[in-house]
This record gives C-alpha cells, sequence and structure tokens, in this order.
C-alpha cells in the first residue's frame, strides 16, 4: 500500500515538471511585451497572470479532478472537512516588474501538499531555463545539480545580502558585504539556497508566495526565520492574508549574526 502511494506521489511530481515548463512556455508569449510609454504595464500582467492560472488549473482538473488548487478567495472547506488529499499551490507569475519588462529574472512555482503537509516544491524562471525543486526533507536541486546553502560560518565583505525594494526604507545599511536586489523573492529565496548569496530579507508575502520556495530552500540547508526569533509557521497564512512580518531567508549559524547588522530605522 505504501509503495502504491509513493507511486503516485511520483508522478504527481513527475506531472508538475511536466506542466510548469509547459506553462513557461505559455508565458514567454507574453514576456517583454509591455508598453514602453508606461513605466509598469499592469494590464498585461494581470492578462498573464490569468491566462497562466486557468492554463494550470485546466491541467490539475483534467489530470486529477479530485485535487484541489489554492485560491486566495477562501481557506478551502475542502481541506478542513478532509475531503480533498492533496493541494496544489502555483503562484502564476513572481518578479511581474521584471516580466513585463523583459528583464529574465522571473519565474513561477508550484508546491504540492498532502493534507497541508509539504511534498514538493519547484520555481521554474523560464527566461534563463533554471529550475529549482525539491521534495520536503530531500535534497534540493538545481536542474540535475544537488544545491545547498552557503558554508560560510560568519558574515564577511564577499557575504551576499539579497533584498526587497524599500528595504533602506526600514533598516540602515550596516551590512559588510554586498547588498542586491534582483526583482524576484522566489529567485532570492533559490540563490540563497544554491549558495550564491548567504542571507535574503523578505517582505509582504503571502502562502502563495512562499509554499514552493520554503521546501526548497528548507532542502538545501537553510530556513526562513523571523525577525523577532519566532518560528515562522506559513500554515498560519493559507487563509490568503498577507505577511507583514520581515523574513529572513538564512543558515541557523548566522541567523543570529546578521540580525546585528538589521537596524531598523526609527
Amino acid at each position: 500500500m505504501e509503495a502504491t502511494q509513493n507511486s503516485r506521489v511520483e508522478d504527481f511530481i513527475e506531472f508538475a515538471m511536466e506542466v510548469i515548463h509547459r506553462a513557461g512556455d505559455e508565458a514567454l508569449s507574453y514576456y517583454g511585451k509591455g508598453r514602453l510609454h508606461i513605466k509598469f504595464d499592469n494590464e498585461l500582467v494581470t492578462e498573464a497572470e490569468l491566462h497562466l492560472i486557468d492554463f494550470f488549473q485546466n491541467q490539475i482538473q483534467n489530470a486529477f479532478p479530485e485535487h484541489q488548487l489554492f485560491t486566495n478567495n477562501h481557506q478551502s472547506d475542502a481541506i478542513e472537512n478532509g475531503k480533498k488529499t492533496y493541494l496544489w499551490i502555483f503562484d502564476a507569475l513572481d518578479g511581474v516588474a521584471n516580466f513585463q519588462a523583459g528583464i529574465p529574472m522571473w519565474g513561477m512555482s508550484v508546491s504540492l501538499m498532502e493534507n497541508l503537509w509539504p511534498i514538493f516544491g519547484a520555481f521554474y524562471m523560464p527566461s534563463t531555463g533554471d529550475l529549482f525543486y525539491a521534495k520536503a526533507g530531500k535534497k534540493a536541486f538545481l536542474g540535475k545539480e544537488e544545491i545547498s546553502i552557503s558554508d560560510q560560518d560568519s558574515i564577511n565583505e564577499e557575504s551576499v545580502f539579497l533584498t526587497y525594494s524599500r528595504f533602506t526604507h526600514h533598516f540602515h545599511n550596516t551590512f559588510p558585504g554586498k547588498i542586491r536586489n534582483l526583482g524576484s523573492t522566489a529567485a532570492h529565496i533559490c540563490y540563497v539556497a544554491k549558495g550564491c548569496a548567504e542571507v535574503a530579507i523578505i517582505s509582504n508575502e503571502s502562502y502563495q508566495d512562499l509554499a514552493a520556495v520554503q521546501i526548497i530552500i528548507e532542502a538545501a540547508g537553510g530556513k526562513i526565520f523571523k525577525l523577532d526569533g519566532d518560528e515562522f509557521f506559513l500554515n498560519e497564512y493559507i487563509d490568503g492574508k498577507r505577511i507583514e512580518d520581515q523574513l529572513l531567508v538564512v543558515s541557523q549559524d548566522i541567523y543570529s549574526e546578521v540580525l546585528d547588522y538589521l537596524q531598523p530605522v526609527d
């Protein structure tokens, strides 16, 4: 029975890998087509996101009609009442400003939960072809290459800190290394998972934004922390409310040291 169940899960993962590549091809038909005279072409982004969500939902319904697709509009009575076992979470576009402007730092993510326990997560960047993925509790990969967080046990001038756009509105810049903002939260987290950066700070995210990449960063040896030291539980936000806390994506070994560099603006 267990072998059959594991086989089914492997089928789900294979399906997810295939569909996220196909969704990426769909997204590329919209990529970089924002109107030049508009700083941010919200119309293009909305059209692309709606198309991708519809595409993914159709794939799920056709392949696994008994499965459920996460939405922000409801917590899902089916999950609470035990009517469905599997829940898919699809984030159609992360890095929307880059996407509409033709900058390749954007992507999409998909994750699978079984009774709200994480099973698998993937983040795909169609413009670069990079696919990050992991099974919960197993190893993390970029393509066929196993990845893990940086082995640095302290911060130095070569350390890389990935931040969000309004970071300097909230914190004084005391980090001794290199500070970068690439415009994609999921990419930031995956680059920490790969060891390209030691730490990322993220803000104003959602359950949908983090469901897949939390699986990846934890499989790579990192973790998502609250700044006040409290443990971060993503499932507390499954009802769709925004995550207002700023969060650190980092290894346990340097978490406290990084906090020392984060001096809030008064």
